[in-house]
């Protein structure tokens, strides 16, 4: 009435009044949105559901909080949370949070552990501890996995614990009338952390860096990661079984400290115990280490893990003979006379074959023994599972690979996992979908792969250490990791190829710790272009840059080093490393006649930094035998050769260059 009044009679004083009241509540809304320091309700998920838990139960319905996105909980943290605290201020930031956003009293929860669950009421918050005094609502409701657990043992617990329970113990009871939506999702955020990103040993750690930068958010993203599916299982398992290790190592470690502060100081037990604890401290901080490698999202590719191939290979079928076999979703009759002329033809005197028909790619390569062939005819084929091979075959497409298309849907690993003696693959494009590694590995043997694109996901092709690989007149692209990863000890040819829109083209993995051998790699007419990063990235420590300075001292450790470029003989004898890097540039001057110095400068600069590295890993490893007293070692031992053959690629408008290193 009064509202109108102030805007005149009749029906324009409505109307002026309507505007007077709207303007008036929306400043209300204003004023409580500004205040975002003291308010935690424009925050994502604060409209929570209501959830009932499976199963017959008299427990009322509980605040549906452990659904977050990752967005949620990357925001809470980082902008309401733990800002830019310190590991050993993680408690303080949190209780200051809570303060400000938790109800105090009144709201009922579910008191939820291993062995029961039972209904209490809060009645205060000790936000300091991270702790709720509660007492036991009204009606009793409990639930237990021990049927002698009373009303009366119960409050006897209460009674030790003096009513005081941890909040990530509590389930919030749910409330219609959106009261204590905020306490739920506080409590929620309380309880995951300290789950799944807090580790025991975190403030014991560097306290002088942003912890939630450090630390929060890679252990936020590699849990969603991982509840999407977009890491390998191996290296779940791997991740879970050393942060277990960490956690054991750590608590020894606790326990011996301890018992180092009751000992008598100077006494033998000490001096023990003492040598004990350098080890249990030596042993976590490795642990740790590792578990920093696999949280980092850039350096869980880089470094990737050793999986091991547990395929056995069938060997040759018991009756001797080889099979063809031919994959077709339809087979017609001018396919099947084409294939009759081209491919399944019986030369005079040879011996018959047998020939078998599969519908899809996969069941053709399951049923191979050593020595079959696989043709795949024109089609689109849809896989949900891995291609292993084990035996030396051949799988080959009958046509164009554009024609002839693989796709693999469904999460899981690798697309195709080899570990043959002598496997060929040709003609075939491959797709992967939804993929959590590479779409190719080469775990041991050798694998040729000729005229094929390959469409990646994750990482491209992995050849790991022992194994062989060539890859010939080949497409690949998408990878986002690298489109190829070099590891040690593993020889690579790669032969008028396109290595283009990956992450990273090629990746040369580190081979300078002494338990590795020296890739031996050839890049010849290749094209990489269009990736993100460098165009070839080589994997180095930290240590080795301090090193390199001593790489150019001329000694004669810089000799043992062969380099192919043209097809030349080798050169070997009396060469230091700056004659073979003025050597290796001469080469390239050939092909810096024509107009792509940019690509010829970019091979030069690979071979240049993998003939420092390799020098570097040769000063090493006589300098170890020096001091174990051998001076004069045998030529075989000392001789780290590699065989480099990186000529005529063209590197093109790759995002940092042709060639980098990546430091850890």
């Amino acid at each position: 009435k009064s509202l109108a009044t102030l805007g005149g009679g009749g029906r324009e004083g409505t109307h002026w009044s309507l505007l007077i009241f709207a303007f008036f509540f929306l400043g209300l809304f204003q004023d409580e949105d500004s205040c975002s320091d003291c308010s935690y309700r424009d925050k994502p998920g604060s409209s929570l559901q209501s959830f009932m838990p499976e199963g017959k139960t008299f427990f009322p319905e509980i605040f549906q909080t452990n659904q977050l996105l990752f967005y949620e909980r990357f925001r809470a943290y980082q902008d309401y949370i733990l800002a830019d605290c310190k590991a050993s201020e993680v408690q303080e930031f949190t209780a200051e949070f809570l303060e400000k956003v938790l109800e105090p009293s009144g709201w009922r929860a579910v008191w939820h552990t291993n062995v029961f669950k039972v209904l209490v009421e809060a009645t205060d918050v000790d936000f300091a501890a991270l702790k709720a005094v509660v007492r036991l609502a009204e009606p009793y409701l409990c639930d237990s996995q021990v049927s002698t657990f009373t009303m009366e043992c119960m409050k006897e617990l209460l009674d030790l614990k003096e009513h005081r329970l941890p909040l990530q113990e509590l389930w919030v009871v749910f409330d219609d009338s959106g009261v204590f939506d905020q306490t739920a999702l506080a409590i929620e955020h309380v309880r995951f952390f300290y789950q799944n990103i807090w580790r025991s040993w975190d403030e014991e750690e560097e306290d002088e860096y942003d912890y939630f930068v450090r630390c929060v958010e890679p252990r936020l993203r590699l849990h969603y990661d991982i509840l999407e599916d977009r890491v390998p299982s191996g290296l779940v398992v791997d991740y879970r079984n050393l942060l277990s290790q960490c956690e054991e190592s750590y608590r020894k470690f606790l326990n011996l400290r301890s018992s180092l502060s009751n000992c008598n100081s100077d006494s033998e037990q000490e001096n023990i115990s003492m040598v004990e604890g350098l080890k249990l401290y030596s042993e976590m901080e490795q642990l740790k280490q590792k578990l920093k490698l696999i949280e980092n999202p850039l350096l869980r590719y880089v470094f990737g893990y050793q999986k091991n191939s547990n395929i056995q290979a069938k060997g040759v079928r018991p009756s001797g003979q080889k099979i063809t076999h031919v994959v077709s979703s339809t087979m017609v009759a001018g396919l099947l006379r084409s294939l009759l002329t081209d491919r399944l033809c019986q030369e005079p005197g040879e011996e018959e074959r047998e020939i078998q028909f599969h519908s899809d790619p996969l069941s053709a390569i399951n049923a191979c023994f050593e020595g079959d062939t696989v043709i795949v005819c024109p089609g689109h084929y849809v896989v949900h599972g891995t291609f292993s091979i084990a035996d030396s075959i051949e799988l080959e497409g009958y046509g164009l690979p554009d024609d002839i298309v693989i796709e693999k849907r469904g999460k899981g690993d690798t697309f195709v996992d080899c570990t043959g003696a002598d496997i060929k693959i040709s003609g075939i494009k491959f797709v992967q979908h939804d993929a959590v590694e590479g779409i190719l590995i080469v775990h041991r043997g050798k694998t040729t792969l000729e005229n094929c694109v390959l469409q990646c996901e994750t990482t491209g092709v992995t050849v790991r250490t022992s194994a062989e690989f060539l890859m010939k007149n080949s497409d690949l692209y998408g990878a986002k990791g690298a489109g190829i990863e070099i590891y040690p000890g593993s020889q690579c040819t790669l032969s008028d190829n396109g290595i283009h829109h990956c992450k990273e083209g090629i990746l040369i993995k580190d081979f300078l710790d002494e338990h590795y051998d020296i890739p031996k790699i050839s890049m010849v007419n290749n094209i990489i272009h269009n990736n993100e990063g460098y165009g070839v990235v080589l994997v180095k420590p930290t240590i080795f840059s301090d090193l390199q300075e001593n790489a150019e001292d001329g000694t004669e450790e810089n000799k043992a080093l062969k380099i192919q470029t043209s097809g030349e003989p080798d050169v070997t004898e009396g060469v230091d490393l700056e004659e073979l890097m003025q050597c290796a540039t001469g080469k390239m001057e050939l092909y810096a006649r024509t107009d792509l110095s940019e690509q010829v400068e970019g091979n030069c600069e690979i071979v240049n930094e993998l003939i420092a590295a390799s020098t570097q890993k040769g000063q090493m490893k006589k300098k170890r035998l020096s001091e174990l007293g051998i001076t004069q070692a045998d030529d075989n031992l000392m001789s780290q050769e590699m065989f480099v053959g990186i000529v005529g690629n063209q590197f093109k408008w790759n995002g940092k260059g042709s060639f980098g290193t990546f430091l850890f």
